[in-house]
């Protein structure tokens, strides 16, 4: 699930550094990716709450296909239903690749690593890492650069050899 976000000054701060951590995350695998001999492709997923068994997923799931074609009736009815099963949220991995390795990367974890301060998956309550915005309150790229390319280093080495 993503982090839980205090404020809105901090929500703000979120908003603003989500899309530039994201590219700069993004093009940081690219350039280990050229020199690594590793594979990488990245995959849209689903993420289930904790707990949600696979009969409830595949229910869940009939019905956002059913809800796609549904005439307005049948949809009001269908969002009922839905609004009391757990939905997933979408989520987006970095699958790598090597011979028979292979290794999935939650990317908004990736992500929020370098957003915020001292984040871990799970984390509820999250800290932006405010050294990420200059004094103007612009994106301070230079920063944002460097701990988004030393976290996809660590990254890259913790891969098994």
């Amino acid at each position: 699930m993503p982090p839980k976000i205090a404020d809105t000054v901090a929500w703000q701060q979120a908003e603003l550094l989500m899309q530039p951590v994201f590219i700069r995350v993004v093009d940081n695998i690219r350039k280990l990716l050229e020199v690594s001999s590793w594979k990488g492709s990245y995959q849209d997923v689903m993420i289930w709450p904790a707990g949600t068994t696979e009969e409830t997923k595949a229910i869940v799931t009939q019905l956002l296909q059913e809800l796609e074609t549904a005439q307005p009736e049948q949809a009001v009815e269908i969002r009922e239903t839905l609004s009391r099963l757990p939905l997933p949220h979408p989520g987006y991995h970095l699958c790598l690749q090597r011979q028979e390795q292979t290794v999935s990367i939650d990317m908004w974890d990736l992500c929020y690593q370098v957003c915020f301060l001292d984040y871990s998956p799970g984390d509820e309550g999250v800290q932006i890492d405010t050294s990420l915005i200059d004094e103007t309150g612009d994106v301070d790229w230079l920063r944002l650069d460097i701990k988004a390319r030393e976290l996809v280093e660590q990254m890259f080495e913790n891969l098994p050899q």
